[in-house]
């Protein structure tokens, strides 16, 4: 880790609880933008999802068995 993202990190934990989830939503917003290039590789994977799904080659499943499926704490 760079010396000035230690530095960063070690202020970050004198921070109060709330002022950590303030700089935390800051830094996901700057993340959290539109990505075309990443959008089409989603678009290509769903378009390829579907067309196994409907040749037969991709099984359907209910939302409450992949839900039931995770293990519960």
């Amino acid at each position: 880790m760079p010396a000035n993202l230690s530095e960063l990190c070690d202020k970050a934990r004198g921070l109060s609880d709330a002022e950590k989830l303030l700089l935390v939503d800051a830094l996901l917003q700057q993340l959290d933008r539109p990505d075309p290039e990443l959008d089409e590789v989603w678009a290509d994977e769903a378009r390829r999802r579907r067309q196994a799904y409907r040749a037969g080659r991709l099984e359907a499943r209910d939302y409450e068995q992949i839900v039931a499926s995770f293990p519960r704490p």
